[in-house]
């Protein structure tokens, strides 16, 4: 019978050991083949591996680019190393007791698309789905052929403390794989990629329903007194879920022994969800970080419409948090007004334009046109995609013969029973389609909103109503579900807007 020697033995250890080892040597899932890096810039690549192990980057770029680092206690390391222009594919290596080695790494723009289920949505129609499929989404996956697209999916999840990885894998755009695509974000990079040629990455956090406050980190929350009342709504539900879960348990027992004639008790819902402050942003946000962006677009806002008023403060601290996570100050974040529907009021979309004039270095897609009253998910996101990506076309690419935006209220001025009403953007002229303006409303000292005729002349726009002589404020659109018809010469809608300043609805809700 054959029997080991000592050698032998020793030998067997020491390969165990060396395999325990060199599996400590690891990568989050967003350093991984087929990913796109950040060009021209000073990249970050991160992982995990031995204690105090010293971990070797080699990068194939022309620069040659790479870095030695060495792991802390905890096993982390991180290092810092610069890009080139676009291009590729390229292959990076990390040698430690072990080497990996990323394949068909492109240089290029890499972008993070979040939000809600109008950014979530998929290019094609999947059955039991409400928000997937644009329009003619067959024709439009097959030609969807560009393998220097790629975009990673960040799976839905919830989590009470920041979390460092996440499962998943870059995708490459071809019409075997744009199925699952953002469809937002795939149109996006499609025109971005289209007229600069390079390579797009997409970071994908997205997750239908869920309001701002998920998506924002706790202390941005807890520091703020005008937000407290988020956390205290949380802690109120947490700390109450026990005994509703046992008054639910109890009323069942007794429905179970006597059923007869009486509803079946619903059981408490968990108060921790998808809706839950900062649980998405630990889940989904906190793993990519510091992952290194170009920008960010955004498409949200339709679950926080019940508090507009405080989005206006809430949603541009969320996008400060976002900057200083990313040590950017100026980091692009471009994002779309949400469209009409009947659940819809037009607070949220003076919020989102609120953002836009007090945020630098934002943008807003305007959609008024593109609403559907039955319909929350609008399925023409070709047209949203497009508008969005003429904001960093004109900032961030040069594209200087890009107009980006739609008229923009930008002051007014009364003039006998008439106001008249200046806009930034005009882009040569205003004009309004399918016959007489619509959608103009005008009040006068008691704040009462009357429907107003308008008219254009060059580029402002006169609005007077024959019932009200002395003229104080106009609203434009100015409902759930509005059908204006303002626009520039460039083709694009002008955003809802009012003059006024009168309290709202949602104005102090908390």
């Amino acid at each position: 019978m054959y029997r080991p020697t000592r050698r032998c033995f020793t030998l067997a250890m020491f390969v165990l050991f060396t395999a325990a080892a060199s599996a400590n040597l690891r990568l989050p899932a967003i350093i991984s083949d087929n990913m796109v890096l950040q060009q021209n810039s000073t990249i970050a690549l991160w992982g995990w591996a031995n204690a105090g192990e010293t971990v070797t980057i080699k990068a194939g770029w022309p620069a040659n680019a790479g870095a030695v680092v060495t792991a802390g206690a905890d096993g982390k390391w991180m290092a810092w190393i610069k890009t080139g222009k676009a291009g590729g594919p390229y292959t990076i290596s990390f040698i430690a007791s072990d080497t990996i080695t990323i394949k068909n790494v492109l240089l290029g723009e890499v972008w993070l698309a979040s939000g809600q289920s109008n950014m979530e949505f998929f290019m094609a129609k999947t059955r039991n789905a409400s928000y997937t499929g644009v329009i003619d989404y067959q024709a439009e996956i097959a030609a969807a052929d560009f393998p220097s697209i790629r975009m990673i999916d960040v799976p839905n999840k919830m989590a009470d403390t920041p979390q460092d990885n996440f499962t998943g894998k870059w995708k490459i755009c071809s019409p075997q794989t744009a199925d699952t695509f953002s469809a937002v974000a795939y149109y996006f990079a499609r025109d971005v990629h289209q007229a600069t040629g390079y390579p797009i990455g997409i970071v994908n956090a997205t997750w239908g329903g869920t309001p701002a406050e998920s998506w924002t980190k706790k202390q941005v929350l807890q520091n703020d007194s005008g937000f407290n009342k988020i956390l205290e709504r949380y802690r109120q539900n947490l700390d109450s879920f026990p005994a509703k879960q046992q008054e639910y348990k109890t009323a069942l027992q007794q429905w179970t022994a006597d059923s007869v004639g009486k509803a079946k008790p619903k059981a408490p819902g968990n108060p921790t969800n998808n809706k839950s402050p900062y649980v998405l942003y630990n889940g989904m946000i906190a793993p990519i970080i510091p992952y290194t962006l170009k920008g960010v677009i955004w498409y949200q806002g339709e679950s926080n419409a019940d508090h507009a008023w405080q989005y206006r403060r809430l949603f541009p601290a969320m996008i400060e948090s976002w900057r200083a996570d990313w040590n950017n100050s100026k980091l692009p974040f471009y994002f779309v007004q949400i469209s009409p529907h009947r659940s819809q009021n037009p607070e949220i979309r003076d919020a989102q334009l609120y953002t836009y004039r007090h945020v630098p270095h934002a943008g807003m897609a305007v959609t008024i046109d593109n609403g559907d009253s039955l319909d929350i998910h609008p399925r023409n996101k070709k047209l949203v995609g497009e508008r969005l990506a003429r904001w960093p076309l004109y900032f961030d690419y040069d594209r200087k013969n890009i107009v980006y935006s739609g008229p923009l209220y930008k002051s007014y001025q009364v003039k006998g029973n008439k106001i008249i009403i200046s806009f930034d953007y005009t882009a040569g002229g205003l004009e309004a389609k399918d016959g007489a303006l619509a959608e103009f409303t005008i009040a006068g000292s008691d704040s009462s909103f009357v429907p107003a005729q308008a008219t254009i002349q060059g580029n402002t726009v006169v609005v007077w109503s024959d019932a009200i002589k002395k003229p104080q404020a106009v609203r434009f659109a100015w409902k759930n579900v509005p059908h204006p018809n303002l626009y520039n010469k460039a083709g694009l809608p002008a955003s809802p807007f009012r003059t006024d300043s009168y309290r709202t609805p949602t104005e102090g809700k908390n």
